[in-house]
C-alpha cells in the first residue's frame, strides 16, 4: 500500500494541474476577435468619411486628401488627383510638389466639364420649382407672374447648358460614364435630369398654351413622353444597379435619403401627366396620359414609402447623419409633397374626362377625384412630420458647411407647398392656401441665398469636383490586374 498516494494529495496535484476545458478556448478566440476588431475599426472610420465625404457630389473637399497612400517599389506610392489621374511620388518628394503642377484636365474648360457631376441639375430643379411657385401662388400680382416668366427663362438656359455641358463630358472623356453609373452615390442624381425637366413642361403648360394655343399644347405632351421615358429608365435601371454592385452600402449608417432620387422621378413625372392632360384638346389622348400618370405614381411612391422607413431606422439607430449631408433630411418633402399633389390633381382630370371616354362608371371621375384628395391630405399629414424632423436636424447640426446639397433646401420643401396650395384650392380652405403662401415666400428666400452661395463657389471653381474621378485609375490597374490573372 506503501505506492499509493492519498486521496487528499491526488486532490491537491490535479487543482495544480488543470485540464484545459472548451470555455478557453471560446474565450481565446473571443479576446482574438476583439484584437481583430479593434485593428480594423480604424478603417471603418475611413470608409465612412469616404462614402458621406470624398463619395458625395454635395460634398466640397478633394478626394485626395483623403485617400490612404499605396506603397510601391524604393518607398514611392501614389496619389490620385480630382481629375482622376495617378501621380508616383518619391519618399523625398512632398505632397504639396506634387499638387503644385496640375495637369491640364485640373484647369480651365476642361476641368469644368470632367468635374459637372449630375447634381448640377439640382439647380435646375430649384430654379423650376421658384417659377411654378411664383405663377401658381394663391395671392398673386401681376409682377409676379411676369417674375415667373423670367426665372422660367432663366430655367430654360440653365437646363439648357448643364444638358450640353453633360453631352460634352460624356463624349469627350466616355470613361467617365462607367465610372459615374458605378458610383453609389453620383449615380442617384441622374433622377434629376428628367424632375428638372419636368419643371420646364410644367411652365410651359402654365404660360405657354394659354397664349399659343393647341400645336404648343400637343408640344408639351410630347416633352412630357420625353420626360416619361427617362424618368422610368431612371427609376428602374438605378434600382437594379443599386442591387448588383459590387461596392454595395455595407451599413445602415451609410445609408443617407438621396436614395429617393431616382424613385422621385416617376413621381414628378406623373403629376406633370396631370397637368398636361388637363389641357389636351382630344380626350382621347387625355385618357391615356391620365392612366399613364397613374402607373407612373405606382411606380414610384409605394418604393418611396419603403426608401424613407428604411431612412427613418437609421435615424433612430444611427441618430443624425453627418453635416455635410445634413441638409438630405429635407428630401422625404419631396415624393410625399408632389406625391400628394400628384394623385390629387389627377383624380381633378379624370372627373372631367372619364365622362367624356365612358371609361369605367358614370361616377369613377368622381370616385377617382375624393379618393385623390384624401391621399393627398393623408401624405401631406406625413410630410409635415418629416419637415418637423428635417428642421430639428438642421438645427442641431448648425452650422454645417456650404455644398450642392443645400439644393436639397428649396425643390422637396416647393412641392410641398404646391401640395398645400392644391389643397387649399380644392377643399377651400384660407388655411391652407395662406399656409402655402408661407412656404412659397420661404423657398423663393432660400432659392436667393442658395444661388448665390452656389454663383460664388462656381465663380471660384470650387463647386466643380467629381469625387468618383478618383476611382478611374482604379478601374484601370484592376482590369490590368484581371488580365494579368487570366494570362
Amino acid at each position: 500500500m506503501g505506492g499509493q498516494q492519498d486521496p487528499e494529495s491526488i486532490s491537491r496535484t490535479s487543482s495544480r494541474r488543470r485540464i484545459p476545458q472548451l470555455d478557453d478556448f471560446k474565450l481565446r478566440e473571443k479576446n482574438e476577435m476583439e484584437t481583430r476588431q479593434e485593428k480594423s475599426q480604424q478603417p471603418r472610420n475611413d470608409q465612412n468619411q469616404q462614402q458621406y465625404g470624398d463619395n458625395n457630389p454635395a460634398c466640397v473637399p478633394p478626394a485626395s486628401m483623403s485617400m490612404r497612400p499605396v506603397s510601391g517599389p524604393n518607398g514611392s506610392f501614389s496619389v490620385s488627383t480630382p481629375s482622376g489621374e495617378t501621380k508616383t511620388m518619391r519618399p523625398d518628394e512632398r505632397l504639396d510638389d506634387v499638387q503644385a503642377q496640375p495637369s491640364k484636365y485640373d484647369v480651365g474648360w476642361r476641368r469644368v466639364v470632367r468635374n459637372f457631376s449630375p447634381s448640377w441639375f439640382s439647380v435646375t430643379m430649384g430654379t423650376g420649382i421658384v417659377a411654378n411657385l411664383l405663377e401658381g401662388m394663391p395671392y398673386n400680382a401681376a409682377w409676379l407672374y411676369w417674375l415667373s416668366i423670367v426665372f422660367f427663362v432663366l430655367n430654360t438656359i440653365l437646363f439648357t447648358l448643364a444638358f450640353l455641358t453633360s453631352v460634352v463630358r460624356y463624349t469627350l472623356y466616355p470613361e467617365i460614364w462607367g465610372v459615374m453609373i458605378r458610383d453609389p452615390i453620383n449615380s442617384l442624381f441622374l433622377g434629376t435630369i428628367p424632375m428638372g425637366f419636368a419643371t420646364l413642361i410644367e411652365m410651359w403648360v402654365s404660360v405657354c398654351v394659354p397664349v399659343w394655343g393647341p400645336w404648343a399644347a400637343t408640344f408639351a405632351w410630347v416633352l412630357w413622353m420625353i420626360d416619361t421615358v427617362v424618368a422610368a429608365a431612371v427609376t428602374l435601371s438605378l434600382s437594379v444597379l443599386l442591387m448588383m454592385q459590387t461596392h454595395e452600402l455595407r451599413s445602415l449608417e451609410r445609408f443617407t435619403a438621396a436614395q429617393l432620387l431616382p424613385i422621385a422621378a416617376t413621381i414628378v413625372a406623373a403629376g406633370t401627366g396631370a397637368r398636361v392632360a388637363e389641357i389636351l384638346p382630344n380626350p382621347q389622348h387625355a385618357l391615356g396620359t391620365i392612366m399613364t400618370s397613374y402607373v407612373l405614381w405606382a411606380m414610384g411612391t409605394p418604393m418611396a414609402f419603403v426608401v424613407i422607413a428604411m431612412y427613418f431606422q437609421r435615424l433612430a439607430v444611427h441618430k443624425m447623419p453627418p453635416r455635410e449631408v445634413i441638409v438630405s433630411c429635407f428630401l422625404p418633402l419631396g415624393p410625399l409633397g408632389f406625391g400628394g399633389f400628384g394623385i390629387m390633381y389627377l383624380g381633378k382630370v379624370a372627373r372631367d374626362i372619364f365622362p367624356q371616354t365612358n371609361t369605367l362608371d358614370p361616377t369613377a371621375g368622381s370616385v377617382a377625384y375624393v379618393l385623390g384628395f384624401l391621399v393627398a391630405l393623408i401624405m401631406w399629414g406625413f410630410g409635415l412630420v418629416w419637415f418637423f424632423i428635417a428642421l430639428v436636424s438642421i438645427w442641431e447640426a448648425r452650422p454645417f458647411p456650404f455644398n450642392m446639397g443645400w439644393w436639397g433646401f428649396t425643390f422637396p420643401l416647393g412641392v410641398f407647398a404646391t401640395s398645400t396650395i392644391q389643397i387649399g384650392l380644392e377643399m377651400p380652405s384660407r388655411f391652407f392656401q395662406v399656409l402655402g403662401q408661407v412656404f412659397s415666400v420661404a423657398v423663393i428666400l432660400l432659392w436667393c441665398l442658395v444661388a448665390v452661395r452656389t454663383a460664388k463657389g462656381a465663380w471660384t471653381g470650387k463647386l466643380f469636383f467629381a469625387p468618383c474621378l478618383a476611382n478611374l485609375k482604379k478601374d484601370g490597374e484592376d482590369a490590368e490586374e484581371r488580365e494579368r490573372r487570366e494570362a
